[in-house]
C-alpha cells in the first residue's frame, strides 16, 4: 500500500470562523482524519463546546493559539499604545509621528480629569503644545530644505514627501503623549486573553475601557476563547504594594536632569547609557554552544576547547563572518545576555518599544529628566517657542502628577527623557543595532543604538566586530543633531 500524499493548504477563514479553525487543528491530535474532514464537522455550537471542555475546563490553552484575529484600534493615545503593544507574542503597525502631521485637537482628555480643577489648564497645555508644533513645521522645513536640494523636476508634492520626515522628525519632540493614533493588531486568542486581562487591570480609565471594548469586538469573533478575561487582582495590588515602596519624589517632580553626555569621554562614560549586567564569558557560552550543536560532545567539553583565543578568533569566523546583510544569526547566539539601564527621549523610546524580544521595564513617563533640543530647532530660529512649550508642559506635568502620576504622563511630550531597563541577548542586540543604526532610522534611536553596539563591543570585541553599522558614532549624533 503506498505510503499517504503529502497535501498542503489553507484551512480559509473566509470559510471557517477562528474558533472553528482553532478546534479543527485541536483535533489531529486525537482523530485521524484530514484537516478538512474534521473542519466539515464542525459547527461554531460544537467549536464553542469543544473550547468550554478543553480550553477553559482542562486548561489547554494552547488550542487557543490557532484562533487569529486582526483588530483595528483606532484614536487612541500614545500612553495606551504602550499598553497595547506590550504583547510579545502579537504584531502591531501604528500610525507614525515621522511620517504624518498632526491636527491640533488630536489628543485624548482622560476621564480621571472629569471635574477636576486641572482639567482645564490640561486641554489648555495640550492645544499649546499641537499648536507649537504646527507653528514649528515651516521653520524647520526651511533649515531641511536648505540643507536637500530639490532635484530637476521635482515637484512641490514630490519634493516635501521625501524630506517631509526630516522635519517632522524634529517637530515631532513637541506632541504630548496624550496624542491620537491607530494601530492595527494581528494576535492569536491565547495572546489575546491574556492581553485583555492586563489592559482590564491597568490603573489608566482609557486603557480599560480599550481592554472592555476589545473584548467585546473579539467575542463576536471568538467567543469563548475570550469570555473570561476579566481584570487580574493579582496585577491590580502587586502595583500598588510596589509602587509605596518607592521613594517619594522632590516637591516640584522634577529631580536630577539628563542632558546628552560630554563629548570625547570614550566607552568609560557611564550615564544614559549603563551596561549594568552582561556575563564576562558571554563569548565562550556563544562560540561554545555553536561547537555543540555541530558536535556531538558535552557543553562542558565544548566550552574547554573554546577557552583559547586561536579557538575563539576561529569560532568566531566561522560563527559569523559569512552573514549576509539580510541574514539572522544563529539561534546560538541567544545564550548571552546583556543589561542596560537607559535614558532616552520618548520618541526614541516609542521605537525602542517595538523591540518587544528584548525584556523591558519602562519607568512611567515623566517630565523629571530633562528634555532634549534638536539643533534644527535652533538653526529655525525656534528655539524659545520650543522651550517655553517644554517648560509649560513641564509646569503641568508637575501639578498633574501631585493628583495622579499616571495621569499626568498624557501631558508630557516626545522630547522628555524617559528610563527604561532593558535585558536582551546577542541575537537580538544584533537585530536592534542593525535596524535602528540604519541611515533612515530616526536620529534619537540611531544615537541609542549606535551607544548599546559601542558597549557590547566595549565587553565582547570579537562577536560584535562582524556586525557592520552605519559609518557614524552616537557623539557625533549629538553634536550634529542635539543642540541640549
Amino acid at each position: 500500500m503506498p505510503a499517504p500524499k503529502r497535501d498542503i493548504y489553507v484551512l480559509s477563514s473566509k470559510d471557517l470562523s477562528p474558533e472553528t479553525i482553532a478546534v479543527a487543528f485541536a483535533k489531529t491530535s486525537r482523530f485521524p482524519e484530514s484537516f478538512r474532514e474534521i473542519a466539515a464537522e464542525l459547527t461554531d455550537e460544537k467549536s464553542a463546546q469543544f473550547h468550554e471542555k478543553w480550553v477553559v475546563g482542562y486548561g489547554h490553552a494552547s488550542v487557543a493559539e490557532h484562533a487569529v484575529l486582526h483588530i483595528a484600534i483606532e484614536n487612541a493615545s500614545r500612553i495606551a499604545m504602550e499598553a497595547i503593544e506590550s504583547n510579545r507574542l502579537a504584531s502591531y503597525t501604528e500610525k507614525s509621528t515621522r511620517y504624518q502631521k498632526w491636527d491640533t485637537d488630536s489628543f485624548h482628555i482622560p476621564t480621571e480629569l472629569d471635574e477636576h480643577p486641572l482639567r482645564d489648564e490640561y486641554i489648555a497645555t495640550c492645544k499649546m503644545l499641537f499648536e507649537t508644533y504646527t507653528h514649528s513645521l515651516e521653520p524647520v522645513k526651511a533649515v531641511v530644505a536648505a540643507q536637500s536640494a530639490r532635484r530637476p523636476n521635482e515637484s512641490d508634492e514630490a519634493y516635501d514627501r521625501r524630506i517631509r520626515s526630516q522635519y517632522v522628525d524634529v517637530c515631532r519632540f513637541l506632541l504630548p503623549a496624550a496624542s491620537l493614533a491607530n494601530v492595527g493588531m494581528t494576535a492569536n486568542g491565547r495572546v489575546l486573553e491574556n492581553a485583555i486581562r492586563k489592559w482590564r487591570s491597568h490603573p489608566l480609565a482609557e486603557i480599560r475601557e480599550i481592554g472592555e471594548t476589545i473584548k467585546a469586538v473579539a467575542q463576536a469573533e471568538i467567543p469563548t476563547l475570550v469570555k473570561y478575561a476579566e481584570p487580574v487582582e493579582y496585577l491590580i495590588e502587586t502595583g500598588k504594594a510596589i509602587n509605596a515602596l518607592t521613594p517619594t519624589p522632590s516637591p516640584d517632580g522634577r529631580g536630577e536632569s539628563f542632558p546628552p553626555p560630554p563629548m570625547g569621554e570614550g566607552p568609560g562614560v557611564r550615564d544614559w547609557c549603563q551596561l549594568v549586567d552582561f556575563q564576562k564569558d558571554g563569548q565562550e557560552r556563544v562560540l561554545a554552544a555553536a561547537l555543540y550543536r555541530y558536535g556531538n560532545g558535552s557543553y562542558s567539553e565544548a566550552f574547554s576547547r573554546i577557552q583559547t583565543a586561536l579557538e575563539l578568533e576561529s569560532a568566531a569566523e566561522a560563527l559569523l563572518s559569512r552573514l549576509g546583510r539580510h541574514d539572522v544569526p544563529l539561534r546560538e547566539l541567544e545564550h548571552t545576555t546583556y543589561t542596560f539601564d537607559l535614558v532616552m527621549d520618548q520618541g526614541a523610546y516609542a521605537e525602542f518599544k517595538r523591540h518587544r524580544m528584548m525584556t523591558q521595564t519602562p519607568q512611567l513617563l515623566t517630565a523629571a529628566l530633562g528634555y532634549a533640543i534638536p539643533r534644527r530647532v535652533v538653526k529655525a530660529g525656534f528655539e524659545a517657542d520650543y522651550r517655553r512649550a517644554m517648560d509649560a508642559a513641564q509646569d503641568t506635568w508637575a501639578k498633574l502628577n501631585d493628583f495622579n502620576p499616571d495621569v499626568a504622563q498624557y501631558v508630557v511630550p516626545n522630547g522628555f527623557n524617559r528610563r527604561v531597563l532593558a535585558t536582551f541577548n546577542l541575537r537580538e542586540a544584533f537585530a536592534f543595532c542593525q535596524l535602528r543604526a540604519a541611515a533612515n532610522a530616526h536620529f534619537s534611536i540611531r544615537r541609542v543604538a549606535q551607544r548599546i553596539y559601542e558597549e557590547i563591543q566595549h565587553v565582547h570585541p570579537l562577536l560584535m566586530k562582524y556586525l557592520k553599522l552605519y559609518d557614524e558614532t552616537w557623539q557625533g549624533i549629538d553634536e550634529e543633531y542635539f543642540a541640549a
